[in-house]
């Protein structure tokens, strides 16, 4: 059976293509005022997230404490170590940007619908995989930036954390909880819409990738660097991936997790979050040629993540059927 191609990843591709044709739109000074336009884009994303979220699934995860540590520790110790090498190893060999923008994906959050749908296709523990990824989530408006700034502070490049910190409250954190106290009125119509409010959530996400690389663009960020760049990004991607992995995996043999809780530890552990990252990157470096540059990485092990483990649930998810057939 043929698998039908993704059509977000080929609307990424769309989005980087129509800044290199269309950069003035969706530059800073650009009719699409992206200063103020991606603000209101992610409140949206944030604020939908909201009124679909439900913690009744959370209950049966909560008590797995030693899998909830383990993935998280994976998610904002090992990934930013990971990072951390990554970034003093590229010192001489990578832009800065770009060693900025792989460092800000490994402090990133775990990724919450593919983190559970690819644990669920795999026949792992779901409700323990929502639990870790939702925490995830909440923990990484704090974790992320306070990483970040410890090491952009350190090469000259700090971010003010505070601000940050106060920026994601206002524009992440207030419209998720605003979702969360609208939910009771609007679950039945989010249940009934749940297609238009994807389609509407990934549209947003295309909309802030477009104008993240417009001032790249403009910038000769991508004429400066070429095709190159875009190799290292992906071998990167295909270390943290399978490095993540193999030490999920290990701990969780070590400490005789079944195989539903180590393939939820597997997948949380191992995911990034552009969802997240994207507007993050937007509210942490603003506006400017670099943006675009910050943001690649999370583009590509976007879509490296997606496909690898989209195999790796549906290879597990056949050899754990074969099993309880036998």
């Amino acid at each position: 059976m043929k698998r039908r191609v993704d059509g977000f990843l080929l609307g990424l591709v769309g989005a980087v293509v129509l800044a290199s044709v269309y950069p003035k739109l969706g530059a800073q000074e650009g009719i699409l005022h992206p200063a103020l336009t991606n603000k209101l884009s992610v409140a949206l994303i944030f604020f939908l997230h909201g009124i679909g979220l439900s913690f009744k699934a959370l209950k049966a995860g909560t008590l797995h404490w030693r899998l909830h540590l383990l993935v998280q520790c994976c998610t904002f110790v090992l990934f930013p170590l990971l990072g951390l090498m990554i970034y003093h190893w590229g010192g001489t060999t990578m832009p800065q940007d770009l060693r900025i923008g792989v460092f800000f994906l490994c402090a990133l959050p775990s990724t919450v619908s593919s983190s559970v749908a690819m644990t669920a296709a795999a026949r792992g523990n779901v409700a323990a995989a929502l639990f870790n990824a939702t925490i995830s989530s909440l923990l990484g408006v704090v974790l992320t930036p306070l990483w970040v700034s410890a090491v952009t502070s350190a090469s000259g490049a700090g971010v003010d954390v505070g601000k940050v910190v106060m920026d994601l409250c206002r524009w992440l954190v207030l419209p998720l909880i605003l979702g969360q106290v609208v939910r009771p009125v609007l679950s039945g119509w989010a249940a009934r819409n749940k297609s238009r409010i994807h389609l509407v959530d990934r549209a947003t996400i295309l909309f802030l990738v477009y104008t993240s690389f417009c001032d790249s663009v403009l910038g000769g960020v991508w004429t400066t660097h070429g095709f190159g760049t875009l190799a290292v990004v992906l071998v990167l991607s295909a270390f943290l991936f399978f490095a993540v992995m193999a030490a999920s995996s290990g701990v969780s043999r070590a400490l005789r997790f079944p195989d539903e809780d180590r393939i939820a530890a597997m997948f949380c552990a191992s995911k990034k979050s552009m969802a997240t990252g994207v507007p993050m990157a937007q509210l942490m470096f603003g506006r400017g040629p670099a943006l675009g540059m910050v943001v690649l990485p999370i583009l590509i092990y976007h879509s490296f993540q997606l496909v690898v483990a989209g195999v790796l649930a549906s290879r597990w998810s056949r050899r754990r059927e074969s099993a309880t057939e036998a």
